[in-house]
């Protein structure tokens, strides 16, 4: 099975990307943790996304708050996909690091997700990952089906209660 790559901009966007580790855990998908900066670091983010397909990632996903030009950056450098996790700062909540990220020219995309939204960012990695894996594909089916069942009972539970 194909590697996931969480890049993160500083290791204070940990936080946010924890929330995807145990997606993975849950899934039994391989991943990596880095911290390259686009801005400080960006020939060893170069580097790193230029070599991922051949070191056996299938997917990078970056975290980066304000500027956010890590999974862009990254983005150009393979084409590999890569998902891009808009972290909120203390100026202006997200939105800069929110609209650096979705912004991208034609001709390099990135998938991006909600500000801060780690779990969305690796359940999304793993959709891609089961394109070319039938047992991660009958996981994902099978958790959307138990959350279906897990609604449908609470519907039952409020309608039971309040529709007499």
């Amino acid at each position: 099975m194909k590697k996931v790559a969480v890049i993160m901009g500083s290791d204070s966007d940990l936080p946010v990307v924890e929330k995807a580790f145990a997606v993975f855990e849950e899934y039994g998908v391989p991943f990596e943790v880095h911290v390259y900066s686009a801005h400080r670091t960006p020939v060893e983010a170069r580097v790193f996304a230029g070599s991922a397909a051949e070191n056996g990632f299938g997917v990078i996903i970056a975290a980066a708050g304000k500027a956010a030009h890590l999974a862009g950056s990254l983005a150009a450098n393979t084409v590999l996909p890569v998902i891009g996790i808009p972290v909120k700062s203390s100026t202006l909540d997200g939105l800069d690091a929110l609209l650096s990220t979705v912004q991208m020219p034609s001709g390099i995309p990135v998938a991006t997700v909600a500000i801060d939204g780690a779990q969305n960012a690796a359940l999304l990695a793993v959709q891609i990952l089961a394109v070319s894996d039938e047992g991660l594909h009958e996981k994902l089916m099978s958790a959307r089906r138990a959350a279906t069942e897990k609604v449908l009972k609470k519907d039952a539970e409020i309608a039971a209660k309040f529709n007499k």
